[in-house]
Parts: C-alpha cells; structure tokens; sequence
C-alpha cells in the first residue's frame, strides 16, 4: 500500500490532498516520478525526493497559486512546512483559502 494512501487521521491533510500536493510537485518540477510514488514523509531535500532551493521556490510559487496562501522567502517556519511531502500538505490544509 503506498505511503499516500495511510494516512494518520492526527495531521490536517488528508490522503487525497497528499496525493494532489505530489501530483502538482511533480507537474511543477517535472520529475521522473510517479506522484503516488513520493513518500509522505521522506525529506523534499537532498536524500529525499533530492531537490534545491531553487525547486522549493517553484513549489512556493504554485501552491500560493494553487491553494491562495502567501508564503514568503523570510518566514521563519519555512524550513519545517517544507520538510516533507506531509509537513506541506499540512501546512495547505491548515492555511488555504481557496
């Protein structure tokens, strides 16, 4: 059963958002991954799903498209919402607008 798909009812996002976050990280950055394949909570950096700052950029930009929320590059919390795959998905469901 896929990672996506066993979802603790204890955090905000549900599997289906986990799964439409993927699938628009995926779209984004254009990785050679299938979206149900991204771990929920492996790291988004390096040994991970292996992306940089400039990819986390583009993620920023199309989840405050996405989902109406302002994230900004000096917010103090950005390290921990953009961690994983989860902490994201969490963090939209906790702040979107839209």
């Amino acid at each position: 059963m896929s990672e996506l798909t066993t979802q603790a009812s204890s955090t905000p996002a549900d599997a289906a958002l986990l799964l439409e976050v993927a699938e628009l990280v995926v779209s984004a950055l254009n990785l050679e991954v299938a979206a149900a394949d991204v771990q929920a909570d492996e790291p988004l950096y390096g040994d991970g799903l292996g992306l940089d700052s400039i990819d986390i950029l583009e993620i920023a930009l199309v989840v405050s498209k996405r989902y109406g929320l302002q994230l900004r590059a000096d917010h103090e919390d950005n390290h921990a919402i953009f961690h994983s795959l989860r902490s994201l998905s969490d963090h939209i469901a906790a702040q979107r607008s839209k």
